[in-house]
């Protein structure tokens, strides 16, 4: 007699997209914008940053990486779910891929940005995309994970890269570590939002677990006006730490997991340049992309939201 699953679950990992060529990038910057203007002038500033880290990022590919990492493990716990993509403002779009899970008759979604902290404007946009798609096919059950940023592994796999670097310092108890992670507009963070605190709490059991002497938190790639954005702003923060004695700064961009924009241009060419301008060496931690420890993070996380396969004999 043919054994058959009854239970088949699926995993949406989400990141937040990229174009795949310097053409792209107008229509790229018009979807995040949800259709505002956009001056030719907003284009080829942003164009000239995709240029200046080779035309394009590694994004979409890391995290392919990531999802087929993740099922091999799945697979390797025996837990009937299938792992997919999708990107909340390039290809291939959440609500695409919702509707090729809801196609291939996944029972259920368990979605999970790639972004360990909540918000209501980042984590939240994310749910929404998911039930756009819903909308669009039927409904099946649905379970948001809203934030991961205390999974030991990540701890893990930071402190790690933190300690790693230290360790290759000439005077590493003189350094200091500066945790980044992306700003948000004000006015769309209200007073009860989690995204900070849950930043700074990861920060520190990060530091705690490398055992770094001196560490401190700013906020990066703000929009236009930086000061209606969450603060204080990275640059501002390099030049205090100068102002204060510390000549080498390890930036551990602690609310992203992959390489993209916002880790090749704004801290690979802008911190550096910015740091070398006031004498100051600056440098920051590998990315956590598809490393084993990060990929057991992503997998405890999902765990518990997928069921052991329901067999009828």
């Amino acid at each position: 007699m043919t054994n058959s699953l009854k239970q088949h679950a699926s995993v949406l990992l989400m990141a937040y997209g990229s174009p795949n060529s310097l053409e792209e990038v107008g229509d790229y910057l018009r979807q995040v914008r949800g259709g505002r203007p956009t001056t030719d002038e907003e284009i080829e500033r942003l164009r000239e940053r995709y240029r200046k880290v080779g035309g394009r990022t590694p994004l979409l590919n890391i995290t392919l990486a990531q999802a087929r990492a993740v099922q091999d493990k799945i697979d390797s716990m025996k837990l009937p779910a299938k792992v997919y993509v999708g990107m909340k403002h390039w290809h291939p779009y959440v609500e695409e891929s919702v509707e090729t899970i809801v196609s291939e008759g996944a029972s259920s979604i368990v979605g999970l940005a790639l972004a360990p902290h909540y918000s209501k404007l980042s984590i939240g946009g994310y749910e929404e995309a998911v039930r756009r798609g819903l909308a669009k096919t039927k409904q099946v059950p649905f379970s948001m994970i809203t934030n991961w940023h205390t999974e030991p592994n990540l701890i893990q796999a930071l402190s790690q890269r933190i300690r790693e670097d230290l360790d290759s310092m000439e005077r590493p108890f003189s350094a200091v570590v500066l945790f980044t992670a992306h700003s948000l507009p004000k006015r769309f963070v209200s007073a009860d939002d989690p995204y900070e605190s849950q930043l700074r709490e990861t920060s520190r059991l990060v530091a705690d677990r490398a055992g770094a002497g001196f560490w401190d938190f700013a906020f990066q790639s703000a929009g236009d006006p930086p000061d209606s954005w969450l603060g204080p702003m990275f640059k501002d923060k390099i030049e205090e730490l100068s102002k204060k004695g510390f000549k080498e700064i390890l930036i551990c961009p602690v609310g992203f997991v992959s390489d993209h924009l916002e880790i090749l241009y704004d801290l690979d060419i802008e911190a550096k340049e910015f740091g070398h301008s006031i004498g100051v060496k600056v440098t920051r931690t590998r990315s956590l992309n598809d490393d084993p420890v990060f990929v057991e993070a992503l997998v405890q996380t999902v765990k518990p939201f997928l069921k052991a396969p329901v067999v009828i004999v």
